[in-house]
């Protein structure tokens, strides 16, 4: 009876947590949505003092008024949407340079970008810088860090679940075993669940990103030079796809090549 119980609870918070769904831009996939615009972006900003306290800022102004540009014309792109390609964000935004190698850049939740001038050599020019923007902007206007966390949620649920299921059948002193099942089981939900879901996230985000560059007034085209440049300097560190976070750059470019007649639509030049 106690086994009963607590499998209709763990069942129960399961079916609750599948009723909070929302759309995300442009594609309507459908999204678990469990934590609210205003946590996601008390998270975000707390993020992004954590990172401004630990990392040094570029003093470099013509890197610097590169980055605001390039961000503040993808910023006014995402909350001017023509139509109802998505839900204007109300977001606070920021653009900091990070005087580091690494290529990297991130939008935290909240409208928080951070360039580090390590992916400058990458992208090269104003619109190749566009690419990488909208797409990390793309992240936090389909909201992927509340997405994630929600994943994560649902993801423990049904451990849970199974975890009573598994501890009723197996019975008597086997139970010891119980923990390595659930170890196993928790490995599934990661490469089954949660990293083919961020794959998702990240092939979302390059079609959103290629939208919003558009609009800002880039040519979404200069995202096949950027992400080919990317996969040169990726040569050697690339893991299986099914493991990876990130989709193959085979994969990535194919589908940005099959993605730029929609982003074309919304592209008028700007001098």
């Amino acid at each position: 009876m106690r086994f009963g119980t607590q499998l209709l609870t763990a069942l129960g918070a399961a079916a609750g947590l599948l009723g909070a769904c929302e759309s995300a831009p442009i594609t309507g996939r459908s999204q678990m949505m469990l934590v609210s615009e205003n946590e996601e972006r008390q998270m975000g900003l707390q993020a992004y003092r954590q990172v401004l306290s630990k990392e040094a800022l570029s003093h470099d102004a013509e890197v610097n008024a590169l980055v605001d540009k390039v961000g503040r014309r993808i910023a006014a792109a995402a909350e001017r949407p023509p139509g109802e390609l998505w839900k204007a964000p109300h977001f606070r935004w920021e653009f900091k340079t990070v005087d580091n190698n690494e290529p990297n850049a991130f939008c935290l939740p909240g409208g928080k970008v951070v360039v580090y001038t390590g992916i400058l050599p990458i992208t090269r020019t104003e619109a190749g810088l566009a690419v990488v923007v909208g797409h990390e902007v793309a992240h936090a206007l389909a909201r992927h860090g509340a997405e994630r966390m929600s994943d994560q949620m649902v993801a423990q649920v049904g451990a849970t679940a199974a975890g009573v299921a598994l501890a009723a059948t197996i019975g008597g002193n086997n139970r010891r075993y119980v923990p390595v099942m659930m170890a196993a089981l928790g490995a599934g939900a990661t490469v089954g669940y949660l990293l083919p879901m961020s794959r998702a996230q990240e092939s979302e985000a390059d079609r959103i990103g290629l939208v919003l560059m558009a609009l800002a007034g880039y040519d979404p085209r200069e995202a096949i030079g950027v992400w080919e440049r990317m996969r040169a300097a990726n040569t050697g560190k690339n893991k299986a796809e099914w493991l990876s976070t990130h989709p193959a750059d085979s994969t990535r470019l194919a589908d940005i090549r099959r993605w730029l007649p929609e982003a074309m639509r919304y592209y008028r030049p700007r001098d």
